[in-house]
């Protein structure tokens, strides 16, 4: 037997119990890892709330690292007691896990277990936003709400790599971490109107992108600090979804909307080891900062998502069996 969270309904965070659970057998092309540290992320609330409705009971949880522990048929270019990390895949949670092997990637020397859990999911996020989505480049402009939060702070220090200036918002208490991680302006959201401070700071054209993970009450200010033909990226909804759009909005000034997923930026190996190694490497080096606000055992999973959604940490939360 292994402890394990598991949520037998959907509800609030009095839901997320821990249990004893029978490990799952190991199938073909999986591999079993011995779970060492397990990234919290927003979608483990919405998978918790039904927002992301799963059959029940299961086990939350989409991001860990650990080590190899037994290797199922098939399965190539591991081996037992390797040090692995993997995002998108459910039942984290848990103090033993059975993974996809294609999902799994190795963790280099240099990079503790619990950095490899608390930077893959929100860092390849943060990845694929300003490489893929909406391939940042020197001079443009963007705005990033969060930008103190887990992967708000990445994205402001990637965008700024690639040489764009950084419009971030944030909470009083947050303001002076969005300046240190390289913010170029700064906004409390709590006692300005970021919209008007957008277009103050941009002579009323409006940014190139917009990176809003708040949803629901950041959208429609975020659509009109979008320049003409613009994108506005919503990859996440803190604050609840967003009301159906009407096409004739974005017509305003043919603005682009577009709500990606980790999922369709990680759909081929290929993909996933160069956002992986990327991320690996920069940590490595010192270009990127990762900030773990704090680390929980387990069984107080519900204490961490009470955390998160209380919106007062900095950084990520990790849960450790």
């Amino acid at each position: 037997m292994i402890h394990a969270i598991e949520v037998s309904r959907p509800g609030s965070i009095e839901v997320l119990k821990y249990v004893e659970i029978e490990p799952a057998p190991l199938r073909a092309g999986e591999i079993r890892v011995r779970v060492q540290a397990i990234g919290v992320n927003y979608i483990d609330v919405y998978h918790r709330t039904g927002l992301y409705a799963l059959p029940t009971p299961f086990t939350p949880g989409s991001e860990a690292a650990g080590c190899v522990e037994a290797i199922g048929s098939g399965v190539t270019g591991f081996a037992v007691g390797d040090r692995v990390a993997y995002a998108m895949a459910r039942g984290a949670y848990a103090e033993q896990v059975n993974v996809p092997a294609e999902q799994l990637v190795k963790i280099p020397s240099g990079i503790d277990v619990r950095m490899a859990a608390a930077v893959l999911l929100q860092g390849m996020t943060a990845h694929y936003l300003v490489n893929s989505t909406y391939e940042l480049k020197a001079g443009m402009t963007t705005l990033v709400h969060a930008a103190a939060g887990g992967v708000g702070g990445l994205l402001v220090q990637l965008a700024k790599q690639r040489g764009a200036r950084v419009l971030a918002t944030a909470s009083r208490s947050k303001l002076a971490m969005a300046r240190d991680l390289g913010a170029d302006e700064i906004i409390d959201y709590t006692s300005q109107d970021f919209q008007l401070e957008v277009l103050r700071l941009t002579n009323g054209t409006g940014v190139d992108v917009v990176y809003d993970s708040v949803g629901k009450a950041t959208f429609d200010k975020s659509l009109e600090c979008v320049r003409t033909r613009g994108t506005l990226v919503t990859y996440g909804q803190s604050s609840g979804p967003v009301a159906p759009v009407d096409p004739l909005r974005l017509g305003k000034k043919g603005i682009y909307l577009t709500r990606p997923s980790l999922a369709h930026y990680t759909a081929t190996r290929a993909e996933l080891e160069w956002r992986a190694k990327a991320l690996f490497e920069s940590i490595a080096s010192g270009t990127l900062r990762v900030r773990i606000d704090r680390e929980l055992p387990l069984r107080e999973a519900a204490e961490a998502h009470r955390l998160l959604e209380s919106r007062k940490t900095s950084g990520k939360l990790l849960l450790i069996p």
